[in-house]
């Protein structure tokens, strides 16, 4: 991991709805993977879209449940 390739993005807990900051590597690219709630401890699907041509900016990130499909 690259740490110059890290972006930080303020999002919520799909269950408790707690703010977090969530670290993601955009030097990935696009990819879905797994956070676990600092507060309530839940699994969370993480959907990261990273634009290919500016990929520090251009992001989108996604949070589900567990059970969702995203």
């Amino acid at each position: 991991m690259n740490e110059e390739q890290l972006a930080s993005r303020r999002v919520h807990c799909p269950y408790c709805d707690a703010p977090f900051d969530l670290l993601v590597d955009v030097s990935q690219g696009s990819h879905l993977s797994w956070e676990d709630c600092h507060v309530c401890c839940a699994p969370i699907q993480v959907r990261l879209e990273v634009d290919d041509l500016d990929p520090e900016q251009g992001f989108s990130v996604t949070l589900g449940r567990d059970d969702e499909v995203l």
